[in-house]
């Protein structure tokens, strides 16, 4: 991670900076692009192919079911507005989502759609809450896989199983999760799914995927449409209107492609890593980690604002803390003048923890609570 060089770097929940093969993959596509305009265009398409596949294989699900996006955000109104919504149907989402999981669905209050919004528990999301308010014309579930602000992680599988048996769909941003902790759709069926890959899969904004499980792809009508819709897209002046038999009928035009081959460079690094140490490699090294800055901000005269237990199954990287005496804007640009990149969310301050940061750096934040304390 070149950030290393300059940072200690805990601001991944935000916008994370970019992994070295991400960095060479936009190298390489400005210089080629540069020196011989689309001479490489079929090259680069099938770079991009490789994100669908790579994501098939770090979540168990089928290539065919991932369709590329800009973002998370744009994910989450592909179902909302292609859902068949009837006037009295309601989505049920936790307090506090980030907005990208409220206003698509708040958007649909002219289709006469309703969001139930269930309070959380000291930052916590309970199924049984959430299960608790499904009623007969519950629709969908949102939720996002990790709490941006809290840092709690659900409880997803039972999630999904309790509201299937109910009948109710699921839809998960799984932004804040997705790459660091083991996520097999095969075991737990979550119906779609939505993520960008500039936070903690370490790749640049503008780029991202989306799971329509194939059950549901005719369901959703495609709102948007363009020659990437259909099948024999390439054929252009003979192409006819028919959609294509996969997620990709979503895609609509030219691609964000050094952001989708970016994306696909950094997520490679982490779908290795699964092949080599297993699927919870990554999510155990980053708790490890979150835990052990918990650890020196108690100790440093910091106090942490929600407590995520237990770790192995709801803890993430997020953690958020208040200095004593100090603001969280104040106390953020105090850390970036020494070298420390955190975020104000949640009332405090918030470092998000990934699996490169060392002790090193965990002690320069630390280090900077304890400066506070004693002056």
């Amino acid at each position: 991670m070149p950030v290393t060089r300059d940072w200690a770097y805990f601001d991944h929940a935000a916008v994370a900076p970019l992994s070295e093969p991400a960095a060479e993959a936009l190298r390489q596509y400005s210089e080629t692009a540069s020196r011989c305009g689309d001479v490489h265009w079929l090259d680069w398409s099938a770079k991009i192919e490789t994100l669908r596949t790579l994501t098939a294989e770090l979540i168990h699900c089928q290539a065919d079911e991932v369709t590329l996006i800009p973002n998370t955000t744009a994910g989450i109104n592909l179902v909302a507005n292609g859902f068949p919504w009837q006037p009295g149907d309601n989505v049920i989402l936790p307090e506090g989502e980030f907005s990208s999981n409220r206003f698509p669905w708040l958007n649909l209050a002219d289709r006469g759609v309703t969001v139930k919004t269930v309070p959380r528990r000291d930052g916590r999301v309970e199924v049984d809450d959430l299960i608790a308010a499904i009623d007969e014309r519950t629709k969908i579930i949102s939720v996002s896989w990790v709490g941006y602000a809290s840092g709690f992680r659900i409880d997803l599988e039972r999630l999904v199983e309790q509201a299937h048996e109910r009948g109710v769909l699921v839809f998960l941003d799984a932004i804040q999760g997705m790459g660091i902790y083991p996520l097999d759709l095969e075991t737990c069926d979550v119906d779609f799914l939505s993520a960008d890959g500039h936070k903690w899969m370490l790749g640049p904004e503008g780029a991202g995927v989306a799971v329509i499980r194939r059950r549901h792809l005719n369901m959703l009508r495609c709102q948007n449409v363009g020659w990437g819709s259909v099948r024999n897209a390439h054929l252009f002046s003979g192409a006819s209107f028919d959609l294509r038999e996969d997620a990709a009928r979503f895609e609509t035009g030219s691609s964000n492609m050094p952001g989708l081959m970016a994306f696909a460079a950094s997520l490679e690094m982490f779908v290795e890593v699964g092949r080599r140490h297993g699927p919870e490699a990554i999510g155990n090294r980053v708790v490890e980690r979150a835990g052990r800055l918990r650890q020196l901000i108690r100790e440093s005269g910091g106090e942490l604002l929600f407590e995520n237990s237990p770790a192995a199954t709801h803890g993430s990287g997020i953690v958020t803390f208040h200095v004593p005496g100090e603001s969280p804007v104040d106390f953020r640009a105090r850390a970036i003048e020494n070298g420390v990149v955190v975020s104000c969310r949640g009332g405090g301050v918030r470092a998000s923890v990934h699996v490169y940061n060392d002790d090193g750096d965990l002690k320069r934040l630390a280090d900077l609570i304890a400066r506070e304390r004693i002056s």
